[in-house]
């Protein structure tokens, strides 16, 4: 049977970049770093002397809170596609905050590509209840959200 989400796995094109991003600018805590190699991860990732740097970050210390798993191949060419809403994929991964206003500031002050600034949402009739939202974009133009529910 399947469970809750285990982690949340990016493909990044610079890994010291990319931890920099995931936890100065958005505050998540570093977990560490592995090297995956050998044949196992050659099966996993159906590549040949595939060699990849995988770390993994946090923003909570709850138990069972998954994380950011950042994933940089080595040696291997990796395609960088624009991260586009309307195509089929996933399409954003979603950062809770207790104060949308302040992040949103925080981000603009990093020169973080923000869609636009936090927008109101009231899905209370559908039983989702009331949050403000923005979409933002990290180093490599993955698309992500921040996201704060309101009562």
């Amino acid at each position: 049977m399947t469970g809750q989400i285990y982690h949340v796995g990016l493909t990044v094109s610079d890994m010291d970049r990319s931890i920099r991003f995931y936890r100065d600018v958005l505050g998540l805590k570093f977990q560490g770093e592995l090297l995956m190699e050998g044949p196992e991860t050659e099966a996993m990732f159906r590549r040949k002397n595939c060699r990849a740097r995988v770390a993994y970050l946090n923003g909570s210390e709850k138990a069972g809170m998954p994380p950011v798993e950042l994933i940089q191949f080595i040696d291997s060419e990796s395609r960088q596609l624009p991260a586009d809403l309307f195509t089929t994929s996933v399409s954003e991964l979603c950062f809770y905050t207790d104060d949308i206003d302040a992040e949103y500031q925080r981000l603009q002050a990093n020169n973080v590509d923000c869609f636009s600034a936090p927008q109101n949402f009231d899905f209370t009739a559908d039983g989702f209840g009331k949050s403000r939202a923005f979409y933002f974009r990290d180093p490599d133009g993955i698309i992500l959200e921040m996201m704060q529910p309101v009562k």
